[in-house]
């Protein structure tokens, strides 16, 4: 007789129906399985317990019993459709006990846990959950590695769940809690404690020896909690967005207040004192707000909250910095900064382009912009400043790292502003034209609204040095005009580059009408001295509708590098008219501090011609 069997018969009997107990057979896994598989007569608690009690009855009776020692036993693998299905049931128990928790956390004003605890009681319930139910799955002890590899995934797809919800009940929530500064900071805490409670549960499952499917599961999930923990910093630190800008606003009148105009030696001790106490004065408003609150995050978040939410400030500051102190943007009533609380190099492009260019004459174009040029020693003061603010992230190695302070693109940005921003506009105008090589790719969107067709010739004096540029312009090409009763196109050259205030820098065809693909063949002279390469300078090449008593309305621009054709010395092209020249941030840097200087006539031509936007809406269509 199968001993087994009949032992486990006895089993069941507190178990089963009375008429499992009148069966013919004692075969259980081919009578009482399948029953209960298809009709779940019993509670899954009560098909666990029965699993426990077979686990005991196979390890005292029946497992160093020939024939069943060294093996792996059957019994478990008749439970694992129960085991499943109490797995199931518990997620609904462990989602309901999460919400309970929350609320209770919530309505407790989520106190810290315990005295040097730095997160809530809602954590510590839910892992309290989690682990009950790890528990229950242990003690099954169950010897079959295959079947214990599909409960781990099982219990991870659970855990998942669980940490999945309580992240979204606190992104939900924390909107609401950002003015209680201190219990954001507890809210960001949960969810990196709900990290630290998964790696711990990951090495409970069986750490680098858990099933690697089950294991992608766990590492996804801890990847999801990182991306919310970045996303809650975010909009944490975005809150503090409107206070750091105006502390800036307050510390750029001071700035502006700094008086002397000569170049500052930094090794002179007496300059060098001068600029630090400046710094340290211009920096109070600023000063003000991040002792207090980095204050309180050192007390409040835990180390891992902390780091991020210094990151997002850090960035806040310095790009706030940038954008009111150092290259102010438009300050028209309409187009006020607080507009744009997120503008960066490529908004101000845009205001530049929308804004600058869609008035009618180019003074009260620029008039808009803000009249602001940083004196050396103002950028002294300034960079100064930066160092002090460095010092405060860093906070002698308990912050944020030097190596990323300094590596930062956003110090990067604004160190390379302040580098631009005390030099000539010829200086800056060559620098765009030797880095901006791509203007005149069409973006996809907008595409090309015609072509024209130049030869442009380079000369070089033997004797003088001095370089002589022809132009001829032949024709322009499928125009794309809305407008069908009257135009008059005509193609304007320009010629960019340093050294050109008292030499001639633009020529213009004569207009012909209602023509779309008209013909010109008129030729234009610039000449270049020996100052600069032609490599430092490009052609401006603009296809405009005359408008009597009125701005001229731009059809489309090119550009030529002369850089392109030194070898030769001469080329003969057709080029794809676009909308707008495209820039890159250094290009657009040098664009906003040169649309300052608006008693420079060479900065404001350069400011319309690379700012300048074919638009649409203003043209007449019949």
């Amino acid at each position: 007789m199968n001993y087994f069997l009949f032992g486990l018969c006895l089993i069941v009997s507190d178990f089963l129906l009375i008429g499992f107990l009148r069966s013919c057979t004692l075969n259980v896994r081919s009578v009482f399985f399948p029953e209960h598989d298809v009709r779940r007569l019993c509670k899954s608690s009560l098909y666990m317990n029965l699993h426990f009690k077979v686990k005991w009855f196979y390890n005292n009776y029946v497992k160093d019993v020939p024939p069943y020692k060294d093996t792996v036993p059957e019994y478990p693998a008749w439970y694992e459709n129960f085991v499943m299905q109490w797995l199931n049931e518990n997620d609904d128990v462990s989602l309901e006990y999460l919400n309970s928790a929350f609320l209770r956390d919530k309505k407790d004003g989520f106190q810290q846990s315990s005295e040097h605890a730095l997160f809530s009681n809602s954590v510590v319930d839910v892992f309290t959950q989690l682990t009950q139910c790890f528990d229950v799955i242990s003690k099954l002890e169950c010897p079959d590695p295959e079947l214990v590899k599909r409960y781990m995934k099982r219990f991870a797809k659970t855990i998942v769940k669980v940490l999945t919800a309580y992240a979204d009940i606190v992104k939900k929530e924390f909107p609401n809690f950002i003015s209680q500064e201190k219990t954001a900071c507890i809210l960001m805490n949960n969810i990196q404690q709900l990290r630290v409670q998964l790696e711990k549960m990951f090495e409970s499952m069986g750490g680098e020896k858990l099933d690697e499917e089950a294991a992608g599961i766990l590492n996804e999930l801890q990847q999801q909690l990182n991306t919310v923990l970045d996303d809650l910093s975010v909009v944490f630190s975005k809150s503090l967005e409107g206070t750091i800008r105006q502390s800036m606003q307050e510390l750029s009148g001071l700035l502006s207040a700094v008086k002397g105009t000569g170049q500052v030696s930094m090794t002179q001790v007496s300059q060098r004192n001068e600029v630090m106490a400046e710094a340290d004065h211009v920096l109070h408003p600023l000063m003000d707000i991040l002792d207090g609150k980095l204050s309180m995050f050192y007390q409040v978040c835990e180390r891992t909250v902390l780091k991020r939410l210094l990151k997002e400030l850090w960035k806040i500051v310095i790009t706030t910095m940038e954008k009111i102190v150092v290259l102010p943007p438009i300050s028209e009533k309409n187009v006020i900064l607080p507009n744009l609380p997120n503008a960066k190099i490529e908004d101000m492009g845009r205001l530049l382009r929308n804004h600058v260019t869609a008035t009618t004459k180019l003074p009260s174009a620029l008039g808009v912009m803000v009249e602001k040029n940083l004196t050396p020693k103002q950028c002294a003061v300034l960079d100064m400043a930066l160092d002090t603010i460095k010092q405060y992230f860093h906070a002698n190695g308990n912050g944020l790292k030097k190596n990323f302070l300094d590596k930062s693109a956003e110090l990067q940005s604004l160190r390379y502003a302040l580098s631009l921003y005390t030099q000539t506009t010829d200086t800056l105008i060559k620098t765009f034209v030797t880095t901006q090589l791509k203007q005149d790719a069409p973006t996809a969107e907008e595409g090309s609204v015609g072509e024209v067709s130049i030869q442009v010739d380079l000369f070089t004096h033997p004797g003088t040095g001095e370089h002589k540029i022809t132009v001829k312009v032949v024709a322009a090409n499928d125009l794309k005009w809305p407008s069908t009763s009257m135009f008059r196109p005509f193609v304007e050259v320009n010629l960019i580059g340093p050294h050109l205030s008292d030499k001639r820098r633009k020529h213009a065809t004569k207009s012909k009408n209602n023509n779309w693909s008209p013909k010109y063949n008129e030729t234009f002279h610039f000449i270049i001295g020996n100052e600069e390469e032609p490599s430092s300078f490009e052609l401006h090449i603009c296809v405009k509708d005359y408008c009597f008593a009125r701005e001229d309305r731009l059809v489309g621009v090119a550009v030529m590098q002369l850089r392109d054709i030194i070898e030769q010395g001469s080329c003969a092209c057709w080029l794809p008219l676009g909308r707008r020249v495209n820039m890159d941030e250094t290009g657009w840097t040098v664009l906003r501090i040169l649309s300052q200087r608006t008693n420079d006539e060479v900065a404001r031509e350069f400011v319309k011609l690379k700012s300048e936007v074919r638009n649409d809406e203003n043209i007449p269509v019949q």
